[in-house]
């Protein structure tokens, strides 16, 4: 895992995205701020043509010749995506007026947004999302393709595994370990450490569900 700075000196000047969706649209927005040029859009939609003015078509493997991210925001999709993808290139998307710690660091495919804020020694899996104006304190693990949803606050040395989804205005106390494939609802208080698979919601948080399996 390389320091997010050094991610972002290897980042290529063009990308391609594979998700034509509203998640895409903000990751152009942090792209275009970056002056990162967005090479074309792929989806598997044939009826949509084109997003904020960019071409979009069905994926062709012959037309890769740049980075790519996943800009789908459902954490199973984009699993299925990047898997299916291979080991094309990835590259990230970090906006400009996220804090990122440069002894912090960052997966390749991952999406960084507005106000977001991930603090020193924390360590960032491949395709996650952090969502606009999300906190990630010191010391912290997130695994590949966790999505932490707006306003949400994640203490200091959590530990968050594969696939979770974390809702809007969470927060997750200190030392917290957070299973893989979970849903925390928006609002979440979690204080306890949570199973593989569950579904959580409430102050205190509160196991409601086991899922029998990611999907």
């Amino acid at each position: 895992m390389l320091p997010w700075k050094s991610l972002t000196e290897i980042t290529r000047l063009t990308m391609i995205l594979y998700g034509a969706s509203g998640h895409a649209k903000v990751i152009i927005d942090i792209l275009e701020k970056s002056g990162i040029t967005i090479e074309r859009l792929f989806d598997d939609n044939e009826k949509i043509s084109s997003l904020n003015g960019y071409q979009c078509t069905g994926y062709d493997y012959s037309k890769v010749d740049s980075q790519m991210i996943v800009s789908i925001g459902d954490n199973n999709t984009r699993k299925a995506i990047a898997e299916k993808l291979g080991k094309l290139s990835f590259g990230l998307a970090v906006d400009i007026n996220a804090v990122v710690s440069k002894r912090a660091g960052i997966g390749e495919g991952s999406v960084v947004m507005p106000g977001a804020i991930i603090n020193s020694g924390t360590v960032i899996g491949k395709h996650v999302i952090l969502n606009t104006n999300s906190c990630v304190d010191h010391d912290c693990v997130l695994e590949d393709y966790v999505h932490v949803s707006p306003g949400s606050s994640i203490s200091g040395n959590v530990y968050i595994k594969e696939g979770t989804h974390i809702g809007t205005g969470a927060s997750i106390m200190q030392n917290i370990t957070i299973g893989k494939w979970c849903i925390i609802g928006a609002g979440c208080v979690v204080i306890n450490d949570i199973p593989d698979f569950a579904v959580v919601v409430g102050n205190p948080g509160k196991v409601i569900k086991i899922k029998n399996n990611n999907l």
